[in-house]
């Protein structure tokens, strides 16, 4: 029997970026799941705080090349792989100097959040799902993991739905209790309708005039997680009125295998 396939998508990863409790799950969740006979593939963003000599990661050539859309305008998508360290594990970055090559990850020097992190988010969720095609590698699941990935239940159910390579996907969006969802405008959603999307679907990540990227992706989603053990009220309504399965948060003891369990149970079902 062939081993199933698990790729993880997130926005950080200890000991590349440490930005909050992510770093160290998608640290180790991938490693216990290979241990259950899985394989895995962790793709994230290659922030400009990422030494590349310190951590030998190396470009692919084979998987760069492609181009990205965003807001009409082109931008190169350059693919690098490193080892993580202690592990057999490899982990791809999307990379762009325009969206990337920074000092700093979310926010400038003065603590203001970039204004263009919504075209960065774009290009990585639509990057992930183009890598992944040119990889050949048919994902049984795929993980998200921040608000970051969460267009990337959207694109899988829309977009990408027809593309034989996820055919049997099932996508799966931890909830975290952060974004920055706040500092969006409503130029987002322009920017996140990509290749001729139903506009209506973008609706799921709007509430009045405010930007919701958590409760578009849970709409989205196949399977959903609380990743934090506290969520804010609107957020936890939400995921409370899903019909879907949900796997509520989990203490560090657990975690690893109950989100096993859940992935199994998810490519068991209908």
């Amino acid at each position: 029997m062939s081993k199933k396939r698990v790729l993880f998508v997130t926005q950080e990863l200890d000991p590349y970026t440490t930005l909050s409790e992510i770093s160290t799950l998608v640290k180790d969740l991938p490693q216990y799941a290979q241990s259950q006979g899985m394989e895995i593939r962790v793709l994230m963003p290659k922030f400009g705080t990422i030494n590349e000599r310190r951590h030998r990661l190396h470009e692919v050539v084979r998987l760069s090349g492609m181009n990205i859309i965003v807001d009409d305008d082109d931008f190169p998508l350059i693919i690098k792989v490193a080892s993580l360290p202690g592990a057999r594990l490899q982990v791809y970055f999307l990379d762009n100097e325009e969206f990337f090559k920074r000092k700093f990850i979310f926010d400038d020097d003065k603590g203001k959040p970039y204004a263009d992190n919504q075209d960065r988010m774009v290009f990585f969720c639509k990057g992930v799902l183009e890598t992944v095609k040119k990889f050949g590698w048919p994902p049984d699941i795929i993980h998200c993991h921040g608000w970051m990935t969460a267009l990337v239940p959207l694109y899988l159910k829309s977009v990408y739905a027809n593309e034989p390579i996820f055919e049997n996907t099932k996508i799966l969006y931890s909830v975290y209790d952060n974004s920055l969802e706040e500092t969006f405008t409503q130029a987002f959603l322009e920017k996140a309708s990509i290749n001729n999307l139903d506009t209506d679907l973008l609706k799921a990540y709007k509430s009045g005039t405010d930007i919701k990227l958590h409760h578009g992706a849970i709409k989205f989603a196949d399977g959903v997680i609380k990743g934090s053990a506290k969520l804010n009220r609107s957020l936890s309504a939400a995921v409370k009125k899903l019909e879907t399965p949900v796997l509520e948060a989990q203490d560090e003891e657990s975690f690893k295998e109950a989100y096993v369990n859940f992935y199994k149970e998810m490519m068991e079902a209908e």
